[in-house]
């Protein structure tokens, strides 16, 4: 699959999320099978480049290309400086967000929001590809269904961005009005790639291998878009790799394979938010890894608590550990405790 010029790797990608695909989240992505990953949205206002948030957020120092960076905003002329900014930074890949549900991004009419005013959003797609054209960079754009059950104009703002030059389109399967709730619905999605011959890419609610093909087989998409799924087990990307090219699973992964990637994880995120900020938001990364295992509860009680990465570290060695004493491989996702192997110590482990 390609996107303008760049090759990638395979067609699973890793969904751009607020606080969480920075630059450790995705490179670990695409170590463990995810062909495309896009960062965190970074905003188009030119007062905030130079913030902390906007420089981490713009990290790709060692990421293996192409560099594809979000950018978010109301404004056209804006939006095609941010553009440019960040292509002057390293991105090869231009992604616009029109898909953000948050209220405080759509209370400033960004995001999904600009799903609301089709004008304005196509001036804003205009705007950007017509910088970006200029350098040579593809743009992307990510957007949702429509506002709401009503309003689902997806397909008419596809044609149009389509016809305004972007080269691939991911669509959410669900509108701004539901948010995360409720079931992704792929009908839309599946219109918009019959409609549209620049790459289209899916995404909502795609959990595991057996989700993956069906989804694939209803929508007709050129690639799959993996978010909230990969948070705590990244490697889902090798997973659904693996059953999409062979139509059999692959082993969940070894207690001590996990350790290791966590533990990598860990020691790059605090590589780049530092002591302070890296010890709090490690803890979310943490929780996530552990939320499915026996004891994660409580170590995540215990995790924080803790104040320092070192402790952390230590900590996440001790658990994984103890895990590894009662069972070789990490349960496969909403696999019972009872189904496994060792289900009578698994119901016994404690941190």
């Amino acid at each position: 699959m390609y996107i303008g010029q760049f090759a990638l790797a395979n067609s699973l990608f890793v969904a751009p999320m607020a606080g969480v695909t920075d630059r450790p989240f995705r490179q670990l992505c695409k170590r463990l099978g995810a062909g495309y990953a896009v960062s965190e949205m970074v905003t188009s206002r030119p007062d905030l480049w130079d913030s902390l948030k906007t420089s981490r957020r713009a990290n790709h120092a060692g990421e293996p290309g192409p560099i594809a960076v979000q950018i978010a905003g109301t404004e056209a002329a804006m939006m095609a400086d941010a553009a440019l900014y960040n292509i002057d930074r390293g991105a090869q890949i231009i992604d616009i967000n029109m898909g953000c549900p948050a209220k405080k991004v759509c209370n400033k009419w960004a995001g999904s929001a600009l799903m609301q005013d089709e004008a304005l959003a196509l001036s804003i797609v205009e705007a950007v590809v017509a910088a970006c054209t200029s350098r040579n960079v593809p743009v992307t754009l990510k957007m949702r269904t429509g506002w709401c059950q009503s309003h689902k104009n997806a397909l008419t703002l596809a044609r149009a961005f389509e016809s305004a030059g972007v080269q691939m389109v991911a669509v959410h399967g669900r509108t701004r009005e539901q948010g995360y709730k409720g079931q992704a619905e792929y009908d839309t999605v599946a219109a918009v790639k019959a409609a549209l011959k620049i790459p289209v890419v899916v995404n909502g609610d795609i959990d595991s291998p057996e989700k993956a093909r069906a989804v694939l087989q209803a929508t007709g998409a050129d690639a799959l878009m993996i978010g909230r799924a990969a948070q705590g087990r990244p490697w889902i990307f090798r997973e659904i790799a693996h059953f999409l090219a062979t139509g059999t699973h692959l082993a969940p992964p070894l207690v001590s394979e996990v350790k290791r990637l966590l533990v990598d994880h860990l020691q790059d995120h605090y590589s780049l938010y530092g002591e302070f900020s890296g010890v709090r938001s490690a803890r979310k990364h943490i929780g996530w890894y552990v939320r499915e295992l026996p004891g994660g509860d409580a170590f995540r009680a215990q995790m924080n608590t803790l104040e320092s990465s070192a402790a952390q570290v230590v900590a996440v060695e001790r658990f994984m550990d103890g895990l590894n004493e009662k069972m070789d491989r990490i349960p496969a996702l909403g696999l019972a405790v009872s189904d496994t192997k060792n289900s009578q110590v698994m119901k016994e482990l404690t941190i």
